[in-house]
């Protein structure tokens, strides 16, 4: 039978964790509400760039169209973004990025291709550990969150342009995770590098004659829509990230809770138990005189 001292030192253990996942909860909440709007309000800009991207590129010539919308013919490396917490505890959040990363690599590579990756986060990186030494393109930290800012993700995107135009990849994807709600987070992998055409949706470019032509339009927008999407997506991977914290932190507090009630239960019947057998003691060593 445990001892009760052990038992009182473990409650109170328990007790402890209680109160700071707790606290990580309430932190994860006050911080959701402000990231999912930003996530929100960013969405129709991020969308009516491909729009225009996509009337634009209805009209252009596909012989003199820049690389970054047609791609390349020969596929020969491709480059994954990916983007993950720079912190744990957040449940599966890091967890289903890197068991993706590892899906699109095994895919890619039984197509014959390269991977190099791009790692936004440091637990991706840490969970997918030796498997991609050998593979890293890039690695940055500490971007995300109250650290987010357009310029840095620019840095980021220069970056990749550089790698693209001297042919280090051919092919670029980002993979994040998309914020759907409180409870649900979808990862997303999206290309970038040609840019994703949305040929269903009527863009209303027939309507529009183009100053200077489209394919100079095209040079201009296609940078800095790889910068708007990389923002887009790690916009909505910090709210999906609160979101997995928030869930996760209420789950551990309610276990912390369940585990305290068994332990205190244990606590009182082992109390209990030595109260009767002391009893016991006293009174047959009453009896005994």
């Amino acid at each position: 039978m445990a001892n009760l001292k052990d038992l009182k030192t473990r409650i109170n253990s328990v007790k402890s964790t209680q109160k700071i996942t707790s606290a990580m909860k309430m932190v994860a909440a006050a911080k959701l509400r402000r990231a999912q709007e930003s996530a929100e309000a960013n969405r129709p800009y991020s969308s009516l760039m491909q729009q225009v991207i996509s009337g634009l590129a209805s009209k252009a010539s596909k012989a003199t169209a820049p690389e970054l919308l047609v791609g390349r013919e020969t596929v020969k490396t491709h480059l994954l973004i990916v983007v993950s917490a720079d912190k744990g505890l957040c449940g599966g959040f890091n967890g289903s990025i890197a068991r993706q990363t590892r899906l699109e690599i095994k895919r890619l590579e039984e197509e014959g291709k390269s991977v190099l990756l791009y790692m936004v986060g440091k637990k991706a990186a840490d969970n997918l550990g030796r498997e991609i030494t050998d593979k890293i393109f890039e690695r940055v930290e500490n971007l995300q969150g109250s650290n987010l800012d357009y310029n840095k993700v620019d840095t980021v995107s220069q970056k990749i342009l550089t790698g693209f135009s001297d042919t280090s990849f051919d092919h670029v994807s980002i993979i994040y995770n998309q914020f759907v709600n409180a409870i649900t987070q979808n990862v997303a992998v999206t290309p970038l590098i040609p840019v994703q055409i949305n040929e269903d949706k009527d863009t209303g470019a027939s309507n529009y004659e183009y100053e200077p032509d489209e394919n100079e339009l095209l040079e201009q927008l296609l940078p800095r829509n790889i910068t708007t999407q990389i923002y887009s997506a790690l916009l909505e991977s910090f709210a999906a990230e609160l979101a997995a914290r928030m869930t996760a932190m209420d789950n551990a507090t309610r276990n912390a809770g369940d585990m305290i009630d068994s332990l205190t239960l244990v606590y009182n019947r082992t109390r209990q138990a030595n109260i009767t057998k002391e009893l016991i003691e006293i009174i047959s060593g009453a009896e005994a005189l």
